[in-house]
């Protein structure tokens, strides 16, 4: 298995230039169509040149339904969607359908516009732009997601975005998945991503491919309901406190594994965080997650002993708990 070591430098670099893939778009978008309709949708941050969120919103625009699609360039290098030059200044491109019936997006049915600064997300142009749009898709910058989800929360805007698994154990976003106000999409295919990218891939020769970096761990963040999050989790495991040891320091049983949840305990479990992708708000209660990532978010149930933050097993720290009950 490849590490993640494409990531963690990215990260320390603040260069989080990952280009999404067009299939993986296809493949989480398709789940949401019914919302997509009649939706004002903005890609903020996203150089429509290079873009395959706006690729993909702009010749799928009538099959959606869409009423106008918005995406903000960074910086863009070129406000000509298929050329190679460059400029220095920052656009927003606002696209509203076909217009001459010969269903291509041209030049003449882009509305480009120059941003007077540089395109960040968090200047107030950006976020007028924001205030325009019902539903906000694109892969944001994996080291700033605390303060993009903060603002998409503040504008109480619907959004799909990509973001690391990581981001899970973010005090500020494990509350909002706690409340139920936001959950994990469909995801990528074995939990790993390939983007394109300017840095060098370390991923094992079978799932090299030229051109692009695998990053482990991605998914899928949203508000917008779908299926997936309210399938039952099948349960075939049944409780014994040999297989199922307490911790010392919490009150709930470990479980190191989602399929291993025992399906006669009902009392507090700790299970790993890639948990969240199944979980089910009707099955389950979200009770808390382990202190080591912030003081208070165990949860009063879990009656945390106020000493090692980590789950502790016979002295050993286990890898971050999710605290969670069956309903």
């Amino acid at each position: 298995m490849a590490k993640n070591e494409n990531l963690h430098k990215a990260k320390k670099a603040k260069a989080d230039e990952f280009y999404t893939q067009l299939s993986d778009i296809e493949n989480e978008c398709k789940h949401y169509k019914e919302h997509f309709k009649g939706k004002t949708i903005l890609c903020n941050c996203d150089d429509p040149r290079v873009s395959n969120f706006f690729f993909y919103f702009s010749q799928n625009f009538e099959y959606l339904g869409l009423k106008k699609l918005i995406a903000t360039c960074y910086k863009s290098r070129d406000i000509n969607l298929f050329s190679e030059g460059k400029a220095e200044k920052a656009v927003y491109i606002v696209y509203e359908g076909d217009k001459n019936g010969n269903h291509k997006v041209e030049d003449s049915e882009l509305d480009i516009k120059e941003l007077q600064y540089d395109g960040d997300f968090r200047s107030d142009e950006c976020k007028e732009l924001l205030k325009q749009a019902d539903i906000v898709v694109t892969n944001p910058p994996f080291s700033l997601f605390r303060e993009y989800v903060a603002q998409l929360i503040e504008y109480d805007k619907k959004f799909l975005i990509i973001g690391h698994q990581n981001a899970i154990k973010y005090k500020e976003i494990f509350r909002l998945l706690k409340e139920n106000k936001i959950w994990l999409g469909y995801g990528f295919k074995g939990g790993a991503g390939h983007f394109i990218s300017k840095y060098q891939d370390i991923a094992t020769a079978g799932d090299h491919r030229e051109g692009m970096i695998r990053v482990s761990g991605v998914t899928w963040f949203t508000n917008l309901e779908h299926d997936k999050r309210h399938e039952e989790l099948v349960l075939y495991k049944t409780y014994s406190p040999e297989q199922y040891p307490k911790y010392e320091n919490y009150n709930a049983i470990e479980v190191s594994k989602t399929k291993d949840i025992p399906m006669d305990y009902d009392g507090v479990m700790g299970v790993p965080v890639t948990f969240m992708d199944k979980f089910n708000p009707e099955q389950f209660e979200i009770i808390g997650m382990a202190e080591d990532n912030g003081k208070g978010l165990s949860g009063a149930e879990a009656e945390w002993d106020g000493l090692n933050p980590h789950a502790i097993i016979n002295g050993k720290a286990m890898y971050k708990r999710i605290f969670i009950r069956k309903k």
